[in-house]
């Protein structure tokens, strides 16, 4: 356990945490999403090493990394605000049926095993990763999204995300980008759509952790106290920086370059899978 630790291995460890911080914010702000998809493998085996129940790795990641993801989503959409990018009509009118698929996910995914998620994490991981590897922008645009499709899509990207701890705008930036919006736009208004996210599946899980009594060291509900306190001033930095860039730079090669580095992070942990 971390008490055992030296000074020198703490110090590591916070290290390892701020250069993850630094990686995760700005992919929040460049691709609008929460900075989860970083966020929580690294936490799995920081939070792995330090020697937390392994009952109880994933949903402390993905309850921390939603936590983590509320100041920087809040940060990444101010940003993208000013350049007009953030359609709040479809925020309001899509991401009700998203909150609520967050709601159920984030208690269900109380009742699941850490092998569970840590399956599901790395398939939907490989969906993702072939998405943005394959990824073209539409320049036709057809705002048609009807309630049927708001709902099922919407339902089912927020219990997804609940169990992985993202935002969710890796799949809302494709679903918006197919009913017509410029890629800017999709960006913009699923980072809002991530904030959302981000709120209810932080209390999600601060409320499930406590209901069921985890006591992990260091920690509220699944939500553990010093990684929040480390990632969120670097996250909050990088995530308008990357905001920033987006609107300034060609976007296709970095979208397929993060494709095969989730590829890599979704092979690790299905390595994993087989492991715990």
């Amino acid at each position: 356990m971390i008490e055992t630790f030296g000074t020198n291995q703490i110090l590591f460890f916070l290290l390892i945490m701020a250069v993850t911080a630094i990686f995760a914010g700005f992919f929040a702000g460049f691709f609008g999403i929460g900075g989860g998809i970083i966020t929580v493998p690294c936490l799995f085996y920081i939070f792995g090493a330090i020697g937390i129940d392994k009952s109880f790795i994933m949903h402390l990641a993905v309850g921390t990394s939603f936590a983590i993801i509320v100041p920087t989503a809040m940060m990444s959409v101010f940003t993208h605000y000013k350049h007009q990018a953030v359609d709040f009509s479809v925020v309001k009118t899509y991401g009700i049926f998203v909150v609520i698929g967050v709601i159920i996910g984030s208690f269900f995914a109380a009742s699941m095993h850490t092998k569970s998620l840590v399956l599901f994490f790395s398939i939907v991981m490989y969906l993702l990763a072939l998405n943005l590897i394959f990824l073209k922008d539409k320049t036709k645009i057809k705002l048609k999204f009807s309630l049927l499709q708001r709902t099922v899509l919407g339902f089912i990207v927020g219990f997804v995300s609940s169990l992985m701890g993202i935002g969710g705008a890796i799949m809302n930036v494709p679903i918006l980008k197919f009913v017509g919006y410029t890629i800017n736009k999709a960006i913009g208004s699923a980072a809002s759509i991530g904030f959302l996210i981000s709120v209810f599946g932080c209390l999600g899980f601060l409320v499930s952790g406590i209901l069921i009594k985890t006591n992990i060291p260091l920690s509220t509900g699944f939500i553990n106290i010093p990684a929040f306190l480390i990632f969120i001033p670097i996250t909050i930095m990088m995530a308008k920086v990357g905001a920033t860039t987006v609107h300034k730079i060609e976007r296709k090669i970095i979208a397929k370059l993060f494709g095969f580095f989730l590829i890599i992070i979704a092979s690790r942990f299905l390595y994993e899978y087989f492991n715990i």
